[in-house]
């Protein structure tokens, strides 16, 4: 699931709202009659959105002068007790390679689609070659 490509409908960029189509006149004058009446209530109890948007974020600090810290706390999560098991054997080496060392195959051909056949006799090395099955 991971690096798919996903469609123009998840964007990061336009995320303006477009020009607000009613399905009628009336429903056109509806809404501007009720936002008209919101805004004179917000006037009325004396919030204006913006500013009161600025203030809470500007008083609200830094994360540091909050309290909060990323630093691990003592004692947890931390593992420094557990000892590393030391086996004292030595690293592991390469194993050695296989290597076919008997004398009935002859060889390995490529058939049909890209497949591995063993070959072990001169004729089906010809056959294989013409493509014979």
């Amino acid at each position: 699931m991971s690096m798919h490509l996903e469609g123009p409908w998840l964007t990061t960029t336009g995320k303006k709202k477009g020009k607000k189509k009613f399905a009628s006149a009336e429903h056109k004058r509806k809404a501007e009659q009720l936002d008209k009446e919101w805004k004179e209530l917000l006037k009325k109890h004396n919030v204006e959105q913006e500013q009161k948007r600025q203030r809470r974020a500007m008083s609200s600090g830094n994360l540091v002068s909050t309290g909060y810290s990323l630093a691990i706390p003592e004692g947890r999560n931390t593992t420094a007790h557990l000892k590393s098991l030391n086996s004292g054997l030595g690293n592991a080496t390469l194993a050695p390679a296989k290597v076919y060392t008997g004398d009935k195959v002859k060889g390995i051909a490529t058939m049909h689609k890209s497949n591995a056949v063993p070959v072990f006799s001169d004729e089906q090395a010809v056959d294989i070659s013409r493509m014979r099955r």
